[in-house]
């Protein structure tokens, strides 16, 4: 595949998102707090989770690893932090969520896999064939010192407000509390605000248009789910802070 082709794969991609992101703002995804039998089968949340986020290390360790350049510090670098990342979602993160017997539809899950399977190749197949060989001294540049400090900030306001949820329900507990404290004084859901800021992150490290398209995919997904989440905690409790945002501080 010539570099001009993967590029307009890519644009591609990224305009999908673009075109899909006003229907999702009008479509409630049917998991989680927001789930629906109406969508077909359903299989565990738990594993649900284990496949739609499991086979992204492996996806994109497909693509990285038959790349023909040569791989560098840098790229294993950022290959690595996309891989730690999904495998803490997999099998760990899941588990520490107190939502066992609460179930996904399949159908949610298979669109999930697809969105990772194109998410991953866009990735995989940039540090492996396109554009991964930085230097050493790439770690010195201020793109990477620059990124590197948003990528770290959105995952511990990510990590951080997950932890606030998590505490809230008790073991045995499935039921929905109003979170407190941290950014949830100013918003609804820090840790998708959180996650966010990570992959912008993340893709100004990398600094190409492949990278950007996974913040820019990001925010199409986690955005509708955040103003859908804002909504809930407003019909659900009469209580619900007002000033409150949706997803950022002050803004929306």
């Amino acid at each position: 595949m010539t570099p001009e082709t993967f590029t307009l794969i890519t644009e591609i991609w990224i305009a999908i998102g673009i075109v899909a992101f006003p229907f999702l703002l009008k479509q409630t995804a049917p998991y989680g707090r927001h789930v629906s039998e109406s969508w077909g089968p359903m299989i565990s949340n738990q594993i649900g989770w284990m496949i739609q986020e499991g086979v992204a290390p492996f996806f994109i360790s497909i693509w990285f690893w038959t790349g023909t350049i040569e791989k560098t510090y840098a790229s294993y670098f950022f290959y690595g932090l996309y891989v730690v990342h999904y495998i803490y979602r997999s099998y760990i993160f899941p588990f520490r969520t107190n939502t066992k017997g609460k179930k996904i539809p399949l159908v949610i899950c298979g669109s999930a896999v697809f969105f990772n399977a194109c998410n991953t190749f866009i990735l995989g197949y940039f540090l492996g064939n396109v554009g991964g060989n930085f230097s050493d001294e790439y770690f010195l540049s201020p793109r990477f010192i620059l990124g590197i400090i948003i990528f770290i900030t959105g995952v511990f306001i990510n990590v951080k407000s997950d932890n606030i949820l998590i505490a809230l329900r008790k073991p045995g507990e499935t039921g929905y509390k109003i979170p407190q404290g941290f950014l949830f004084k100013y918003i609804s859901c820090p840790n998708l605000f959180g996650e966010m800021i990570e992959w912008f992150g993340f893709a100004l490290m990398i600094g190409s248009l492949a990278a950007y398209s996974f913040p820019i995919w990001t925010i199409v997904n986690l955005l509708p789910r955040a103003l859908d989440h804002h909504k809930w905690y407003h019909q659900k409790f009469a209580d619900y802070p007002k000033e409150r945002m949706a997803v950022i501080p002050f803004v929306l």
